[in-house]
């Protein structure tokens, strides 16, 4: 058994949470451009995922939950855990974005996970509030990974890490496999493989004896 851990936003789905919550209040274009930044390393991500939930004070629950009713899985993602979960790896999604978009995607494409660590946004009288709270906000994905393999007995140089961007930067540097799905360039250099697709990464895994073909 292996831990294969998972970066949701841009991998996993296409889908940018922030940007879907975003446009039901009129401030994706903010949201998207302060997700870009930090994407490519350009500021830090705790410091933006403030910024693009601030925007979004006053947001309704039920039209966050909308929004969150809008997230799917990336094209043979589902496939990729099924075939992992069938194998006896433990599977994980390690995300700056949120628990409850994760959770929806997950149960639309039938399939489940071992592990969910994302954020939450706190809501009082029925509306966002603004803020957001969760261990992968100051927590980097580094600690998150190496606490998640100990607590199921992996060792770190064992695990496998999917990622895109810059936040996912610590973890595919400690992972014994360093997955990068069409990578940022900043990102890139971090990574031992580089995928554009799923069934790519099912290759990958295949090839590396994760997985059997």
């Amino acid at each position: 058994m292996t831990l294969v851990a998972f970066d949701f936003d841009g991998t996993l789905s296409d889908s940018e949470m922030t940007v879907l919550l975003g446009e039901r209040c009129g401030v994706a274009a903010d949201m998207e451009e302060i997700t870009e930044r930090a994407m490519n390393d350009e500021i830090e991500y705790a410091e933006s995922l403030r910024e693009r939930c601030a925007l979004l004070e006053g947001l309704p629950q039920s039209d966050a939950e909308a929004a969150f009713d809008e997230v799917v899985l990336r094209r043979d993602a589902d496939r990729v855990i099924e075939n992992l979960n069938e194998a006896g790896h433990h599977t994980a999604v390690l995300t700056g974005g949120f628990e409850r978009g994760v959770e929806r995607a997950l149960e639309k494409a039938g399939v489940t996970v071992d592990s969910i660590v994302a954020n939450r946004l706190p809501i009082e009288d029925g509306e966002l509030t603004g803020e957001v709270e969760g261990p992968l906000i100051e927590g980097t994905k580094d600690d998150a990974l190496e606490d998640l393999a100990g607590t199921v007995g992996i060792d770190v140089a064992d695990t496998v890490a999917v990622g895109d961007g810059a936040n996912d930067l610590p973890m595919l540097e400690v992972a014994g496999l360093s997955v990068g799905f069409d990578p940022k360039p900043a990102v890139e250099p971090a990574c031992d493989i580089v995928v554009l697709s799923m069934s790519e990464l099912q290759g990958v895994l295949e090839g590396e004896g994760v997985l059997t073909p």
